[in-house]
C-alpha cells in the first residue's frame, strides 16, 4: 500500500476512470467524475488506493480516520519491532565481590529492559594464567541471572578475552 500521505484525494486524482470501491464494498468501474459525486453523497472522501492498477482503485471513505488508522498501524508494528542492543560489561580476572556484584546487578538491568549483555573477562599481560579465574567469574553471573536471562553464547576464549552473551528469557 501506498505511503498515507502521498494518497491522493478527491480532485488530486487523474485518471479519467477508476474502479470505485463502496463503503458497503461493492465496486464497479465508472468516470471519475461519478465517483466524486458518489463519495459526496456518502459526506466521505475518495481516495486513490492503488493507482498502478489498470484502471486505478479508488476507495470511498472517510480520510482523516483512514490516516489515523493507518499512522497507529504503523506505531504498533515499529514498537513490536524494537530492536535490541547488546550491552557490554568487562570483568578482569582479579575482580573484586563489591565490583562484581555492582556490574551484575547492571546486567540485571539491562536484561530486564530487554537487552542483550555480552559480559568479557580481560586479559592483560601474564593475567593470561589466570583463565580458570575468569572461568568461574563468568560461570558465577550466568549462575546469577539465571531467573532473568538465557545463554545465548558459552563462555569461551576470544583472543585475549573470555566472552559469553546472555540474552533476556523470552516471556520478560
Amino acid at each position: 500500500m501506498a505511503d498515507v500521505d502521498k494518497l491522493r484525494v478527491n480532485e488530486e486524482i487523474r485518471a479519467d476512470e477508476v474502479r470505485v470501491v463502496e463503503p458497503d464494498g461493492d465496486h464497479d468501474v465508472v468516470p471519475v467524475d461519478d465517483a466524486l459525486e458518489r463519495a459526496r453523497d456518502h459526506e466521505l472522501d475518495l481516495v486513490e488506493i492503488a493507482p498502478d492498477a489498470d484502471p486505478p482503485v479508488c476507495k470511498i471513505l472517510d480520510y482523516g480516520k483512514y490516516r489515523y488508522e493507518k499512522q497507529k498501524e504503523e506505531q504498533r508494528r515499529r514498537k513490536k519491532s524494537k530492536s535490541m542492543e547488546m550491552k557490554e560489561l568487562r570483568f578482569r580476572p582479579q575482580t573484586e565481590e563489591h565490583d562484581f556484584n555492582f556490574k551484575a546487578d547492571h546486567a540485571r538491568e539491562f536484561l530486564e529492559d530487554g537487552n542483550k549483555v555480552k559480559a568479557y573477562v580481560q586479559f592483560r599481560g601474564r593475567d593470561i594464567v589466570y583463565k580458570d579465574q575468569g572461568m568461574d567469574l563468568l560461570r558465577r553471573l550466568i549462575e546469577r541471572l539465571q531467573d532473568v536471562a538465557r545463554i545465548d553464547q558459552q563462555p569461551q576464549m576470544e583472543n585475549r578475552r573470555m566472552t559469553t552473551i546472555l540474552a533476556p528469557h523470552k516471556d520478560k
